[in-house]
């Protein structure tokens, strides 16, 4: 490794390339984003392609999902290049699963010149048995079963192999936590190193960013930079940026999965109604509200695919907590994408109404919509179920076993890339507040947002609740041309309040 030219690395990448040359076991926490894993990259270059007599050993990596495992097969490749020019081309790789003959384990794999590989593996215990080498496990906080991961990966050491874990917290109770509060307290004899986000800055971080991004470095652009990334984690900045865990169990969404989902191009629509809008007359709130729904909510409707399908699930607040509207559309490749966000506050029950039906009548080929009918909430399930049908409305009773049901695969959607959200710090901070309460996912307490007013964790649930949609039979609505006979057809005077005023509530005919 001291061949390498200083200057490539920052001074904590330098230090954990040091001390893994030195000990058999290394324990990292470290803040987000701070390029271990690109660092850890080029320990496993450098470890397979150096001979036997020099170290030189194979290589196992492990991240929680098989995109980090790619992630990093790439970087190796890449450093490879430079420092391996033998070295072969990535390659996918099967194995024969240990624990089940019949079934094969799947890897990325680089054999170098030296004989030596780098095998990029699920994270399944079972995956390094009968392996021997350096092992580098990614995130180590995030993984399914850290207890046993680690049991698997220490037996290595017997034969002279290496345990790198790496990891941002999840939580004090997490098994990342409890090993390194066991370094700290002297109870393992391993190296451990901590790494905050100031002390990455300190290092010349933000420098680096600069040079790789060819714009200027300054002190003031650096503090602008820290605060707007500090502004983005909100809540969660003392645990994703600055290594203190969190109290409870950990979130149930990592932060590293959420965003590779996230697109700065899905607008959220905020809307809080002023003080006494409850009290102006019904056609003064309706029209303000018309003109809100054209202004913002048309364009984006309009812009739709209309052969794609469609749903929706709403979250229900009123004096306190949001009303959040989450459509979903669904492709052909199963994506579910979503086209924006309405979040509402302080908004009358009809008001309520009135933006749902705007923008429900207008998403295409609708085929389910699940909402939240806790409460207050009862009224505005019951007039969507009314309106769009009881097969394409789901009324909602938000209980621990709705949680248990559908949380694992609204957070499997979200592990499989298979959903889209806004690059938003509050629908992230929502997210982030899921914890596990005795084995479900829950809200567990209500935050500030971005403006300081309350939520509780408003879109996370209407994002479970649009793809528990999502998962709903479909059902669509098709018309035929037709006489009316003479004894069903109605009578203008006939026509409900609803229908006089243009449709605006759900009792219009349009369904």
């Amino acid at each position: 490794m001291s061949g390498l030219t200083p200057s490539v690395f920052l001074g904590y990448q330098q230090k954990l390339m040091a001390t893994v040359s030195h000990y058999a076991v290394t324990v990292v926490e470290k803040s987000r984003r701070t390029g271990y894993s690109w660092a850890a990259a080029a320990i496993a270059a450098l470890t397979a392609a150096a001979d036997k007599s020099a170290g030189g050993q194979d290589v196992f990596y492990m991240g929680y999902n098989l995109e980090m495992a790619r992630e990093f097969i790439d970087y190796v490749a890449d450093w490879a290049k430079q420092l391996a020019p033998g070295a072969l081309a990535v390659e996918e790789t099967f194995f024969p699963d240990p624990d089940k003959p019949e079934k094969e384990i799947k890897a990325f794999r680089i054999t170098f010149a030296s004989g030596f590989k780098v095998l990029a593996l699920p994270s399944v215990p079972r995956a390094l048995r009968g392996m021997q080498g350096l092992v580098i496990i990614d995130e180590a906080a995030f993984h399914d079963d850290l207890t046993e991961l680690l049991k698997a990966a220490f037996a290595l050491l017997i034969w002279g192999g290496k345990v790198l874990v790496i990891s941002t917290h999840n939580g004090d109770t997490n098994p990342f936590a409890e090993l390194v509060n066991d370094v700290r307290a002297g109870r393992k004899p391993y190296a451990l190193l901590r790494c905050t986000f100031d002390d990455a800055l300190a290092d010349g971080l933000y420098r680096r960013i600069c040079y790789v991004k060819d714009k200027p470095w300054s002190a003031e652009a650096e503090a602008a930079w820290r605060q707007e990334i500090i502004d983005f984690y909100g809540s969660g900045a003392d645990e994703e940026l600055f290594v203190i865990p969190s109290q409870g169990g950990g979130s149930f969404l990592p932060l590293a999965i959420i965003e590779q989902c996230l697109d700065p191009e899905i607008p959220v629509l905020r809307w809080e109604a002023p003080a006494g809008f409850a009290e102006l007359p019904d056609h003064i709130r309706e029209a303000e509200v018309r003109d809100w729904c054209d202004a913002h909510l048309a364009p984006l409707l309009v812009s739709l695919d209309p052969k794609a399908r469609s749903v929706f699930g709403e979250d229900f607040g009123r004096s306190g907590d949001l009303t959040v509207l989450w459509p979903l559309l669904i492709g052909r490749d199963l994506v579910r994408r979503t086209p924006f966000i309405v979040e509402l506050r302080n908004m009358p029950f009809r008001q309520q109404e009135q933006v749902l039906t705007y923008m429900a009548d207008r998403l295409p080929r609708l085929q389910a919509g699940a909402l939240d009918a806790r409460g207050n909430g009862q009224y505005l399930a019951e007039r969507a179920m009314q309106r769009y049908g009881a097969k394409r409305i789901a009324q909602v009773m938000l209980s621990t076993e709705w949680y248990r049901e559908n949380m694992p695969p609204y957070k499997a959607a979200w592990e499989d890339r298979t959903i889209t959200a806004p690059r938003d710090a509050d629908v992230v901070a929502d997210h982030r507040a899921l914890v596990m309460e005795k084995g479900v996912a829950r809200i567990p307490e209500r935050s500030a947002g971005q403006d300081g007013k309350q939520r509780h964790g408003d879109s996370a649930i209407a994002g479970a609740l649009a793809y528990a949609a999502s998962r709903m039979p479909a059902v669509e609505y098709g018309y035929e041309t037709g006489t009316v006979p003479q004894q069903e057809r109605r009578h203008p005077d006939d026509e409900d309040d609803d229908d006089r005023k243009g449709g605006l509530g759900f009792g219009g005919g349009a369904w």
